[in-house]
């Protein structure tokens, strides 16, 4: 869920040796996602263009503040990396998690479990690049989000390739 990052001390108090991985994904991308979402009760902020925005800043906000004072204790990822390398950052995920690979873990959409989450039907589906840029098609919606989150949309791509 998109606000799992607030539980971030919790879980590290219950579990200290918990392994946490923030997915991180282009400012507009991220925004545009959740606001098309219709998540249950509890994310209200997702109801508008600018909450959505100013929530983003919150994230990038604690997710920093959390780098600084859990270092070394949360693997950082990139969507567009991710999707881009799929194996490459599909073994360090499991290798932070002290897991070995399997091809299968390249194979998740072949599953017969239940899915119970938003993206329930893309799971289903190898990882695809098309939903990368999406927003792009939207990007004359998205101004409120544009103008709240200039610097960290300007950040992004140059701190996404420090992680490759």
């Amino acid at each position: 869920m998109p606000s799992n990052f607030w539980h971030i001390p919790l879980i590290k108090l219950a579990i200290p040796n918990a392994k946490i991985i923030a997915m991180h994904r282009h400012p507009l991308s991220s925004s545009f996602s959740v606001y098309k979402q219709c998540l249950p009760k509890g994310h209200s902020y997702c109801n508008s263009l600018q909450s959505m925005a100013t929530n983003y800043r919150h994230y990038a906000e604690i997710m920093q503040h959390f780098d600084e004072v859990l270092p070394g204790q949360i693997l950082t990822v990139h969507y567009e990396n991710l999707v881009e390398d799929t194996a490459l950052y599909t073994k360090r995920i499991l290798d932070y998690c002290g897991l070995e690979f399997e091809t299968s873990c390249l194979e998740f959409y072949k599953t017969k479990r239940a899915i119970r989450t938003p993206s329930s039907e893309q799971v289903r589906q190898p990882i695809y690049s098309s939903a990368k840029e999406h927003w792009r098609n939207y990007e004359e919606f998205l101004e409120p989000v544009k103008n709240c989150l200039g610097d960290l949309i300007d950040n992004y791509e140059s701190t996404r390739l420090s992680y490759l």
